[in-house]
């Protein structure tokens, strides 16, 4: 795990790192007074009254300092295409105010600029590279992670942030910026926290359309090559920067670079956040830990379009990313990219899986590619070895479903590339056709409507379906954001509350509103819902959201959510010195996908449309039949048997959890929705596993040993998460 953390003191402040001797991790001794307070295993970027550390496995490539004066400078983590040079020239323009430079590069990083004594920390656009703060010791800590900040100050449990996470996970209104953490919060995405003596301001860099009127649209051609040229831009940054040629000369694996940890229990989590006894964390993780990943590049390679896509443009990009090493060394000739093919052989999927799996054997036959199919039976199923795992920092659905993940990683390359966000950067978010009609633009909803009365089914009832969502999208841009959001907290108190049906049609009228009840809802208690309502009714008098419209909005929300998702995924499935890289999620690919017109997001294929043509602008024209077929069967049924097959640990599992004894569930509902799930009955699968998912993470939490910091030891023994409590680290 990698993460930077840093604070700002107030001018007058005797805080840690306020002396001249701040350099601490630098063999520099502290200040009179100062309790020495630095991450466990930190790297000292800069000291000064606002120091900088990089703390976790850091590649030396992925960490850059560029200074002007010594007043003046910018370290940008992560991968980053920008030249020193260009790094240099928006650091002056940073300097002036021009924050938006900061993320104007291709690649996923995280940039801090320092002018004098104001501290700028630019988050981006998706949020999967976000930024925590938290008042710390007469000014502000900032980091990259929230559950170190939680240590820095010994924060407690957010029970109401947790009951808001399970109720309405993609609803900003609900979650605002907090996190499970009291007094951690979180920086939204698009904005830049700004630090000047102590003192912070959360600023945005991305500029704001009217709601009276529409934002210009580009011409289709010009928007698709933008997507295109950023996708590709996007691959180029990962393929020229620095790949690890042996199995052993990363810094997670000869102890020599930035990020050497001590052995020990700071092996997994964060620092010295180990996640507490782990005596499931299977065979299969500790081979990996020995051996670690396949060097070189490689890339998921499932049959979708997001997959393929980047597949392709990682091995058919001139240059050379360089030959897969390990088994079959040296047989294949011209072999650039290791594709990695997940076969699941015990949930099956149907026909559409099958199909998807004929696509990626269709796309291995390049000779640029060596394919690897991973087939993995009952033991790769969801809910399997949820007693084992890292601390992530914060709860996800993917601790449900992390085992099964990093199978198919550990057969990877040292930097892989996955797909995640294709679907939500580019797909229309049903909202979207509010937004057309407020434009008076209703001849582009007969392609969408028709489309769903498809999916339904031919039944007489698939008939009205153009008509019901046609109604439901006018209804939804005549409601204002106050009115939607007030009418979203009155359903969670009706009696009887449910999420709606499980159809496409009921998820696409469900979608149609300035707010939404998540999948798990239904499962909280009253108590829990109460709370969630009343964070709704305060934020619907706010004006965060009454300038944009209720497509955009639902859009980015949606975004969100699934870009912190892909962060849980990212820690909870890692790989030791494997990177993982997900250009959709990257700026400058947000930036081009949401300049794609609304009439073209709405079309149906409009996702596979728009990369075939970034595969054809890249010289990629000859893929094999069917592709662009979208499929979520195979999700549903792996949760579906995962359920059946974990049925007896789960119902343990809940059998005293602790989200009942914080008042969110009841234990005894929670278990019956697992007995008919487990039989075949209709159920949100998915709210299931953001439950079990929730429960897993807190009871890591409570096993967890040690702290990310050292300094004063901090108060031992363990706390009821009743109440708002939260467990205080141990020694």
């Amino acid at each position: 795990m990698r993460w930077l953390v840093g604070w700002s003191r107030t001018a007058a402040g005797t805080g840690p790192g306020s002396g001249p001797g701040s350099g601490h991790g630098s063999g520099e001794p502290a200040c009179p007074g100062d309790p020495a307070v630095r991450p466990v295993g930190g790297r000292l970027l800069w000291g000064g009254p606002a120091p900088l550390w990089a703390v976790g496995d850091w590649r030396p490539d992925e960490i850059r300092v560029v200074q002007a004066d010594h007043a003046t400078r910018l370290a940008v983590l992560g991968r980053c295409g920008a030249s020193d040079e260009t790094l240099r020239t928006a650091l002056f323009a940073a300097r002036g105010g021009a924050l938006r430079h900061l993320t104007a590069w291709p690649g996923s990083y995280t940039a801090v600029a320092q002018a004098g004594r104001r501290v700028t920390v630019a988050g981006d656009l998706a949020g999967a590279r976000p930024v925590f703060h938290t008042a710390f010791s007469g000014g502000t800590a900032y980091a990259t992670a929230a559950l170190p900040l939680a240590d820095l100050v010994e924060a407690q449990l957010d029970i109401g942030h947790l009951a808001a996470l399970l109720a309405c996970p993609d609803s900003p209104e609900a979650l605002g910026d907090g996190t499970p953490y009291l007094g951690v919060r979180r920086v939204p995405p698009g904005h830049a926290l700004v630090l000047r003596d102590g003192a912070r301001d959360i600023t945005g860099y991305e500029p704001t359309a009217s709601l009276a009127v529409a934002a210009p649209q580009l011409d289709v051609r010009q928007a698709v090559e933008d997507v295109r040229d950023a996708l590709v831009e996007a691959v180029r940054t990962r393929l020229a920067a620095p790949h690890i040629t042996t199995a052993h000369d990363g810094p997670g694996h000869n102890g020599n670079g930035p990020g050497h940890r001590a052995p020990g229990p700071a092996s997994e989590g964060f620092g010295s956040c180990a996640p507490g006894p782990d005596p499931d964390a299977s065979a299969h993780r500790r081979r990996q830990a020995l051996h670690g990943p396949v060097p070189g590049v490689g890339a998921d390679l499932s049959g979708g379009v997001a997959s393929s896509t980047l597949a392709l443009l990682a091995a058919g990009l001139p240059g050379m990313p360089g030959s897969p090493h390990g088994p079959g060394r040296g047989t294949g000739a011209g072999e650039r990219l290791l594709a990695v093919t997940f076969n699941d052989l015990a949930a099956g999927g149907g026909p559409a899986r099958e199909s998807e799996l004929e696509r990626a054997r269709a796309i291995a036959a390049n000779p640029r590619l060596r394919h690897v199919i991973v087939a993995a039976g009952a033991e790769a199923l969801p809910y399997a070895g949820l007693a084992g795992g890292p601390l992530t920092d914060e709860p996800g659905p993917a601790l449900a479903t992390a085992g099964r993940h990093l199978r198919r990683l550990a057969a990877g390359s040292a930097d892989h590339f996955v797909g995640h966000g294709a679907r939500q950067v580019l797909d229309a978010h049903p909202a979207r056709l509010a937004d057309l009609l407020m434009d008076r633009r209703r001849r582009y909803l007969l392609r969408p409507v028709s489309a769903l009365a498809r999916a339904d089914g031919s039944s007489t009832h698939s008939l009205s379906v153009p008509f019901t969502v046609y109604r439901a999208a006018r209804r939804l841009a005549r409601t204002t954001y106050r009115e939607g959001v007030e009418e979203a907290a009155a359903r969670l108190l009706a009696p009887g509350f449910r999420t709606g049906g499980a159809g496409a049609v009921d998820a696409s009228l469900a979608a149609l509103a300035w707010c939404r009840p998540g999948p798990a809802a239904r499962w909280l208690t009253g108590e829990a819902l109460a709370e969630v309502s009343v964070r709704l009714q305060r934020a619907a008098v706010r004006p965060a959201g009454q300038h944009q419209r209720p497509g955009e909005r639902r859009a980015a929300a949606a975004l969100t959510r699934h870009a912190a998702d892909h962060r849980v995924f990212e820690q909870a499935a890692e790989v030791r010195g494997q990177r993982l890289h997900a250009p959709f999620l990257d700026n400058q690919v947000v930036r081009a996908c949401r300049a794609l017109p609304e009439s073209l997001r709405v079309r149906p294929g409009a996702r596979a449309s728009v990369l075939r043509a970034a595969l054809a602008g890249a010289g990629i024209r000859d893929l094999p039949p069917g592709w662009g077929a979208t499929s979520h069967a195979s999700h549903a049924s792996a949760l579906r048997a995962g359920l059946a097959a974990a049925a007896g640990p789960l119902l343990d599992l809940f059998d005293a959890p602790l989200l009942a004894e914080a008042g969110l569930i009841e234990a005894a509902v929670v278990r019956d929705a697992l007995r008919a799930a487990a039989a075949g009955e209709t159920l949100p699968l998915d709210g299931l596993a953001e439950i079990v998912s929730t429960e897993v993470w807190l009871r890591r939490l409570l096993a967890r040993r040690g702290s990310c910091w050292t300094g004063t030891a901090p108060e031992s023994g363990r706390r009821s998460v009743v109440g708002g409590g939260a467990p205080r680290p141990g020694p």
